[in-house]
């Protein structure tokens, strides 16, 4: 940001010389990064943060220095008018999207003249790097930059109607932009229209077909608020920013709007001739100051910085920089200026006041080590399950805590996080990613964004896992929970080393395994599935996971509806569990066991089932049949199709018989596995497929 030192010495009483105003500015964070001799000014080029949008002004800068150097401030205030009726306002100007422009204001100016500005006003814009056009534009650029309010002239008599309207925009609707650039528009843009068609893009840039021109003799003077993120959304989707854009997605002061209008009016009406008309103030969305309880001030900026000023002092300096304070009820309460929007809690109050006492001051200590580190309880189970998926050819992933509310009913949470007994998602109310206002309940969205970002690169085999949290609010305005979840997904083939072709394609029983070794890297008992019918998940192709009979989670095949809205064209498997719930479990009681001495005795059996009994309850059956020569029961395929009937499966799986004392006779295990067969067929009515 270009600062006049000339400029400056007209809002300020300043008797320091250029290089000391420059270090008083850099003092107080404002780095001056440049200094530029510009005619008889000098010009500072100072580095202004994102979160400083009130510095991008002269007025802004100056308060900085008036609260440095104690020093009021010599700045235009605006007369006491009252704004049209709005029953007759509303005639002239409506807005039909409060939600995104909290306020616009109005103001005719008749008998205009239009043509070059004076050479004082042409040397000051020129010194901080802006061209003269003609007065009326120089005059709305002077005002911006010097109280930080972005404005706007049109023609009057090229409004259809004499009317403005604010609304989004209708598709198909173009516009030539005043950089000559013909533009197309979709219903998310919000539009400055007249009566027929659009005149300006809110906040970013005008039309040129009302613009200013030597013709012009009526002008209608905008001054209006855009909300800051529906600005930066707009400017980034047609590709354009401009000075009013950049301050707009920031944010202005909403109460400096009165001011810049009147300012930029009685300049016009001095340099260009002409009578002003009425304000017309509509202002459907009010702002409201932050206020922010802080007992003892002094003792908060010893207890976060260190350094030591007195409650008097604190107070001074929070004063001279627009920050008011009260006793209220014991405690003292501050206000955040309009122009603040970054101070809202203490810690804000405690920076300005270190700024401004001088962070030099701040000593060098190494905070005191209260003890050795150590892992919390969990983090070696996590890091277990961690190595045990990579070497499974996973992928850690990390995504954003931050979800898009268009997501809300697309995902059903783990248990404890999908909103029962009266539990809220928690809602941001300053995102700093666009739309993406919901703290996440499931990590599903980041991960299938992942898996959309590989596809879209030509890479289909995919497997990631990430373990973060999720969190939902049990009371307003309370902390919400946090539970770690495990969440994993599996698309494509699986890619053995050095090969270029996958083996075969990845399935349901990838990611079943997946969660298998995690569980027993974690060091619980085993997992157990449960056919489930899940929101996201394909029926016939989802289950519940189980630990110790209390669902933990859930997995499966991502459901047609979900693969549409990412495009996914493969299947794309997905778990997620609760890994709080599963690292608070009871650990697995370890136990040791001889080497075998005597061999085993395998024996395969394939039952034909339909949609039920999941495979789970066959193997669960299998091993609970009392048969004590049987050492393991395990899966060994799933086959669908061929001879099958439709919807029906082939199930085989495989028991493996061995007695530690002798090696088991060809009759002693047929005898078992008759009695095993027996067994699952009295309980789930499944006999061996012939």
């Amino acid at each position: 940001m270009n600062i006049s030192y000339n400029w400056l010495k007209d809002l300020i009483v300043l008797d320091l010389t250029v290089e000391e105003t420059a270090a008083a500015l850099t003092r107080v964070g404002l780095a001056v990064e440049g200094i530029e001799r510009h005619g008889d000014d000098t010009v500072f080029d100072v580095d202004i943060t994102s979160n400083r949008p009130d510095c991008l002004s002269h007025l802004g800068i100056a308060r900085e220095l008036g609260a440095a150097l104690g020093e009021s401030l010599d700045v235009f205030e605006p007369e006491p008018e009252i704004p049209m009726p709005p029953v007759l306002a509303h005639d002239i100007v409506r807005i039909d999207d409060p939600k995104r422009c909290y306020r616009f204001t109005a103001r005719i100016i008749r008998g205009v003249k239009v043509g070059p500005s004076p050479k004082w006003l042409v040397e000051r814009l020129e010194a901080v790097g802006e061209r003269s056009i003609n007065n009326i534009a120089d005059i709305t650029n002077y005002v911006m930059l010097e109280v930080g309010q972005p404005m706007h002239s049109f023609d009057l008599d090229k409004l259809a109607g004499g009317r403005i309207i604010v609304r989004p925009a209708r598709a198909g609707e173009k516009m030539v932009t005043l950089d000559d650039v013909e533009r197309s528009f979709d219903e998310s843009m919000l539009l400055v229209c007249d009566a027929e068609k659009p005149v300006a893009i809110g906040g970013v840039i005008g039309g040129l077909e009302s613009a200013i021109t030597d013709s012009t003799v009526n002008v209608l003077l905008e001054v209006a608020y855009f909300r800051p993120d529906s600005v930066r959304t707009l400017a980034r989707k047609l590709g354009v920013s401009t000075e009013a854009s950049h301050r707009f997605e920031r944010g202005v002061d909403i109460d400096n709007i009165v001011r810049a209008s009147q300012r930029a009016a009685n300049l016009i009406c001095e340099l260009g001739g002409g009578q002003k008309g009425e304000f017309i103030d509509i202002y459907p969305t009010p702002i409201h100051r932050s206020e922010i309880e802080c007992g003892d001030i002094s003792n908060a900026v010893a207890r976060l910085t260190g350094i030591e000023v007195s409650e008097s002092k604190a107070v001074s300096i929070l004063d001279a920089l627009g920050i008011d304070s009260e006793e209220r009820d014991g405690t003292r309460v501050f206000s955040s200026p309009s122009w603040r929007y970054d101070i809202s809690i203490e810690e804000d109050l405690v920076e300005e006041v270190a700024r401004h006492t001088g962070y030099e001051k701040i000593e060098e200590l190494l905070p005191p080590a209260s003890g050795a580190g150590e892992f919390q309880a969990a983090e070696p189970q996590k890091a277990s399950v961690r190595n045990c998926l990579i070497d499974m050819g996973y992928s850690e992933a990390l995504s954003y805590s931050f979800i898009d509310t268009a997501w809300d009913d697309v995902f059903q949470p783990v248990p404890k996080l999908d909103g029962s007994d009266r539990a809220q998602p928690v809602t941001l109310r300053d995102s700093v990613i666009e739309n993406a206002v919901r703290m996440r309940q499931t990590a599903l969205p980041g991960l299938l964004d992942a898996v959309k970002l590989n596809n879209n690169h030509q890479i289909r085999d995919v497997r990631l896992f990430e373990i973060g949290k999720a969190f939902i609010s049990d009371e307003p305005g309370e902390l919400p929970t946090e539970r770690e979840l495990l969440s994993i997904v599996a698309s494509g083939g699986d890619l053995h080393a050095d090969r270029v072709e996958p083996e075969r394609t990845l399935d349901f029983f990838d990611l079943k395994g997946a969660v298998d070794a995690a569980f027993e890297a974690a060091g619980v008992e085993a997992a157990e599935f449960q056919a489930a019918d899940l929101l996201h998940l394909r029926s016939g192709q989802s289950a519940a996971i189980l630990l110790a009979g209390n669902k933990v989670g859930a997995l499966g095949r991502l459901s047609e509806e979900v693969a549409q809205k990412y495009k996914f064209r493969q299947p794309v498997f997905v778990g997620e569990l609760d890994l709080t719930a599963v690292l608070a479990a009871d650990r697995r009681a370890s136990g040791y066991s001889p080497i075998a001495k005597f061999p085993s005795v395998r024996r395969d059996v394939t039952f034909e089932v339909g949609r039920t009994p999941a495979v789970a309850d066959i193997l669960r059956s299998a091993r609970s049949s009392g048969e004590s020569l049987i050492e393991r029961v395990g899966l060994v395929t799933v086959f669908e199709g061929g001879s099958l009937l439709p919807g029906h499966r082939a199930v085989t799986i495989r028991v493996e018989y061995r007695s530690a004392e002798r090696t088991l006779s060809e009759e002693e295990v047929e005898y078992a596995h008759s009695r095993l067969l027996a067994y699952v067929d009295a309980e789930l009515g499944l006999r061996p497929r012939k």
